[in-house]
């Protein structure tokens, strides 16, 4: 029995029952495989840009942020009563935790305990704050006016890396045994370190959000308080670290060093006064409330303000 066959237009063999397509549906069947790919690259690129927004759980808190440091204050001290036990060193000279303890709770009943810390911490956060004041309308001249910074910026770099206690003995002939002479000691070693780390910020930013600020009219003090500042923020904000660092340091080393009456007594000074009765396990508690007192305020202010800076800029995502 013969077979009907159909064909196409054009004389092609085809299934029977087919029938032809429009010349437009056609036209879409073989255009869609790239609007296949366009879409699922699309689909792909917003899946690259989601950031998924996990909650912290208390137990993950605790694991990264406070279990570490805690192991870590666990290590020290073990060492140090074993040192102990190993009679490394005289107890005049290397006191057990235990004297340590017995020496912060003697100051603890005395009631100034808080008095010496506050004295001290109350004058680095005025003296950081002045130095913050000066060193950022410094930096950013510095940063932007060509022959200033030709004349000031090797100055700046200079007196950053010039210890802080070099300049105690001068302060004291100047201004006396007095407060004034604290600040000046903390506004030497802490505006270097803050106009220096704006300069190192500003030097970074791309030349094209500085065109694209003067484009919309952000020049000279509108322009660097809404482009340059915010910009630079990463930088700034590790010279604000090192800033309160010097400032600290800068104290510590004017009260260690300056005695008065009127200075009344901060935690360099209270180190100088065990150290004055030989009181070795006293100098231990002063040495630790100093590092307790900077590790505090970095953890407190620095630490969140870097990492929200940098969350912002989407270079800590992930991060918690």
């Amino acid at each position: 029995m013969a077979s009907t066959e159909t064909t196409g237009t054009h004389g092609t063999p085809r299934a029977p029952g087919a029938e032809d397509a429009p010349p437009a549906v056609t036209a879409r069947k073989a255009a869609r495989p790239g609007m296949d790919d366009l879409s699922g690259l699309e689909a792909g690129l917003d899946a690259l840009e989601t950031v998924t927004v996990r909650r912290t759980t208390v137990g993950q808190v605790l694991l990264r942020k406070v279990l570490p440091p805690i192991a870590a204050v666990l290590l020290v001290l073990l060492v140090w009563q074993v040192a102990v036990w190993g009679e490394l060193a005289p107890p005049t000279k290397l006191p057990s935790p235990d004297a340590v303890a017995n020496a912060l709770a003697e100051r603890w009943a005395a009631g100034d305990l808080f008095e010496i810390i506050w004295t001290s911490v109350k004058r680095g956060l005025l003296g950081f704050l002045t130095a913050l004041a000066i060193a950022t309308p410094l930096g950013l001249i510095v940063a932007r006016v060509p022959f200033v910074r030709a004349a000031i910026g090797p100055i700046l770099s200079g007196l950053q890396s010039l210890p802080s206690v070099a300049w105690v003995p001068a302060t004291v002939i100047w201004l006396g045994l007095s407060d004034s002479a604290m600040y000046a000691v903390i506004l030497l070693g802490a505006v270097p370190s803050i106009a220096n780390g704006l300069v190192s910020g500003i030097d970074q930013v791309p030349p094209l959000y500085l065109r694209a600020g003067r484009t919309i009219g952000a020049t000279g003090l509108r322009g660097a308080c809404y482009i340059l500042l915010p910009a630079a923020l990463p930088g700034y904000v590790a010279g604000l670290k090192q800033g309160w660092a010097f400032s600290w340091r800068s104290l510590m080393a004017a009260e260690l060093i300056a005695s008065s009456p009127d200075l009344g007594v901060g935690l360099g000074r209270y180190l100088e006064n065990m150290r004055e009765g030989s009181d070795m396990a006293g100098v231990f508690l002063g040495i630790l409330l100093i590092l307790f007192v900077g590790v505090a305020i970095d953890l407190l202010i620095f630490s969140p303000l870097e990492r929200r800076v940098l969350r912002s800029r989407g270079l800590s995502a992930g991060k918690q």
